[in-house]
């Protein structure tokens, strides 16, 4: 896979209704749930008692977090993109994001990402980026959304 690199605002804009890559597929299993579920105090049961979801779930499995799903998309984004020449970069929001379908544990998942707007906000440049957390053999993702991040470029 090879990552997209963008160096400046002109050059992330050049890519502006394009699809800018897919990350690689990332395991989802019981230990990072479970370590999820003890780093947000969530302990629901259909994430992490295993023999409850077999028997009670209709899924017949534990699920991941959908914040856990969601967690992932840093990681997932930063396999797809290198943004240089930066001061910093800024998490600024979520939009229309929703979960489709859960991810049973042993599932991977991977990020699909499309740059749907760019703006040059007295020097910031505030990227919005469609995107889609699939699962390996479903026809519909884990979660949809669009993303803002804003890169103060030196």
């Amino acid at each position: 896979m090879k990552k997209l690199i963008i160096n400046s605002y002109e050059e992330f804009a050049t890519h502006l209704g394009k699809e800018l890559g897919t990350s690689e597929w990332l395991l989802v299993d019981q230990d990072r749930i479970n370590q999820f579920a003890d780093a947000t105090l969530d302990h629901q049961w259909i994430h992490v008692d295993v023999e409850r979801a077999k028997a009670e779930s209709a899924y017949k499995s534990t699920i991941a977090h959908g914040y856990l799903t969601l967690s992932l998309l840093p990681h997932m984004w930063n396999e797809i993109i290198e943004v240089n020449n930066l001061k910093m970069m800024v998490n600024y929001g979520m939009d229309k994001m929703r979960f489709g379908v859960p991810v049973l544990t042993g599932s991977r998942i991977r990020l699909v990402a499309k740059l749907a707007n760019i703006e040059n906000l007295r020097g910031i440049c505030k990227a919005h980026i469609d995107f889609a957390i699939e699962i390996e053999g479903q026809r519909k993702p884990a979660l949809k959304g669009e993303a803002q991040f804003l890169y103060y470029f030196e």
